[in-house]
């Protein structure tokens, strides 16, 4: 078995037709044998994947004509990865990568010259790639105009974040230990690790390690959650007896942190539109051993599931272009298009407007988005204010991140944090 091949087939899956990466190499994944097999997958398709605008560009000045099979394209992508980016000896990346090609001939004969021609001469094709400017931030030329525009002084730190591995964040399970009881536990098994200073229920590994290894992970004592992702849970100020909305729910990390903050809620209701990503939560909160009303259905249309009794907190982390996330979903650089932050601006919108007439007079609605880009936050935020007078916007006067026009933006990196956004607003009357 050539795991340059499976490597390529999960790049083509994704690349050639539109697939996420993340759920064709969880398939790929559990039919490799070994564990070596598998994190070698891993890192040639993430790191394709998040160097991928460059290796392309690379590949075209190796290049005479564009290589029309994707296949071959995709090898000689991962032979430039090996031979830039990681520790696998040269003779083995090319050898190895070319052998990938199986009983094409001319496809050998044309990987080969590739690779050997950039081991040849490596420090002029990374000069060109540099004098590039999608090459060398690794980001289609959109995406880094978009981000420019929303962070001039700040844009090119948070493109050389997302090319990046992000930390492993854990998030521990108050009902079953405590964060300094699991740090021993941690210790114990020889996995270093520390506290977060910004959130009360995280820990950050110095280094990433396969969940199979982590003490009870298997009994929900910990789940892998970034930590802004975790500061949803204490934003929220959720009391006993509150009748809470978690909409777009799935997979369902934060749905398990508002249960394990506060067990003795009046009603949580975990609603998502994605039929898929319910299962996932729903397996979620098995492993975990907890229950909720979990609802399949559309948050733009309450008037299909909605019984009319107001809810006390909403917490919507509403679709969004995931720019805070691309060093986890390195994908996303490939699969999303400039077209697509409008459309997505808009269902935003639209999904505040449906949750504001489900919130009670008195409740607290959460925004929150895993993107940087300022018209799908902030600005977001300002127009909806400026449309209802009777929203409020609390503060945050938690630590994290920086101030922005309203609410906290994390940038990507920021504290090792994923790219996050946040605004709470509250309801009076009208």
């Amino acid at each position: 078995m050539n795991t340059r091949a499976r490597a390529a087939d999960v790049l083509r899956q994704v690349v050639g037709g539109g697939k996420s990466l993340t759920g064709v190499l969880e398939s790929t994944l559990k039919q490799l044998p070994s564990e070596k097999d598998r994190a070698f997958v891993q890192t040639l398709t993430y790191g394709v994947l998040r160097w991928y605008p460059r290796l392309d560009f690379i590949l075209g000045q190796l290049l005479h004509k564009p290589v029309k099979q994707l296949d071959v394209h995709l090898l000689a992508l991962i032979g430039l990865f090996q031979l830039g980016y990681t520790r696998v000896k040269p003779h083995a990346a090319v050898c190895e990568t070319v052998a990938a090609a199986k009983s094409k001939p001319w496809a050998k004969a044309l990987l080969n010259a590739i690779l050997r021609n950039y081991q040849r001469d490596r420090s002029h094709f990374d000069a060109l790639a540099e004098r590039d400017e999608p090459a060398r931030f690794a980001h289609p030329a959109w995406l880094i105009r978009l981000i420019r525009a929303s962070w001039p002084d700040d844009y090119a730190d948070i493109l050389r974040q997302n090319t990046l591995p992000p930390p492993l964040a854990l998030r521990v399970n108050r009902l079953r230990c405590d964060r300094e009881d699991y740090l021993l536990q941690l210790a114990r098994a020889g996995i270093p690790a520390h506290a977060s200073p910004i959130c009360d229920s995280a820990i950050i590994l110095e280094s990433a390690v396969a969940v199979d290894r982590l003490p009870g992970f298997h009994a929900a004592w910990v789940s892998v959650q970034d930590v802004a992702a975790q500061l949803a849970g204490q934003l929220l100020d959720i009391h006993p007896g509150q009748r809470v909305l978690d909409a777009c729910a799935a997979p369902g990390g934060k749905t398990l942190h508002l249960l394990e903050i506060c067990p003795r809620l009046g009603e949580l209701i975990a609603l998502d539109s994605a039929p898929a990503r319910l299962e996932k939560l729903n397996r979620n909160l098995l492993r975990a051993g907890l229950s909720t009303h979990v609802l399949l259905a559309d948050m733009t249309m309450p008037s299909s599931w909605w019984d009319g009794k107001p809810f006390d907190r909403i917490l919507l982390d509403a679709p969004c272009s995931a720019t805070g996330v691309i060093r986890r979903h390195p994908d996303i650089k490939l699969l999303r298009r400039p077209e697509d932050i409008m459309g997505l601006c808009l269902l935003q919108r639209t999904m505040l407007e449906s949750a504001w007439t489900l919130l009670a007079t008195g409740g607290q609605l959460l925004y929150a988005t895993c993107s940087v880009l300022r018209s799908e936050n902030e600005e977001q935020i300002a127009s909806f204010l400026e449309a209802h007078a009777d929203a409020d916007e609390l503060p945050i006067v938690e630590g994290f991140g920086r101030h922005v026009s309203h609410g906290r933006q994390i940038l990507t990196g920021q504290s090792g944090m994923d790219g996050f956004y946040y605004a709470r607003l509250g309801k009076r009357p009208a």
